[in-house]
């Protein structure tokens, strides 16, 4: 009795953790336009794997796929669809990893254009639920609305 029980449970607690398991991995992340949260506003839906036009999770709206290394067109991952490379702190044109092939440089707060880390080639901020234009915090200047994590290269491509 005293094993069967012990079965029981531990069965509902692996049953438990893999409804988690697959709950967590079914949270979308949503990019509104500006400072907004309204679902109209709804630019681009993410999975953690794939970016979507607007409020869509439909394969036919895949613009990119992610494998966090490369950043791929469409719902690929073939060599020649590779849009940009990530090292984690530069963003490098296609398969490159060359110096010379750097799109933009990321240090944790903002997105510089090239190799550079001079504040008139800051792009963009990005403070992990708003992405503003330039060196800016203004509510203004948000450009987007982030409800959860999406990748750095990924928001660049918006």
């Amino acid at each position: 009795m005293k094993n069967h029980l012990l079965t029981l449970i531990s069965k509902s607690v692996l049953t438990l953790a893999l409804l988690c398991i697959s709950v967590s991995s079914m949270a979308v992340t949503r990019v509104y336009s500006g400072r907004s949260t309204y679902m109209s506003d709804i630019l681009y839906t993410w999975d953690g794997k794939h970016l979507y036009r607007g409020n869509s999770t439909y394969m036919s709206d895949i613009l990119y796929t992610w494998d966090g290394k490369y950043l791929y067109r469409g719902n690929s991952t073939y060599m020649s669809d590779i849009l940009c490379t990530w090292d984690g702190k530069y963003l490098y044109r296609g398969r490159s990893s060359y110096m010379s092939d750097i799109l933009c440089t990321w240090d944790g707060k903002y997105l510089y254009r090239g190799r550079s880390t001079y504040m008139s080639d800051i792009l963009f901020t990005f403070d992990g639920k708003y992405m503003y234009s330039g060196r800016s915090t203004y509510l203004s200047d948000i450009m987007y609305t982030v409800s959860g994590r999406v990748p750095i290269p990924v928001l660049v491509m918006l």
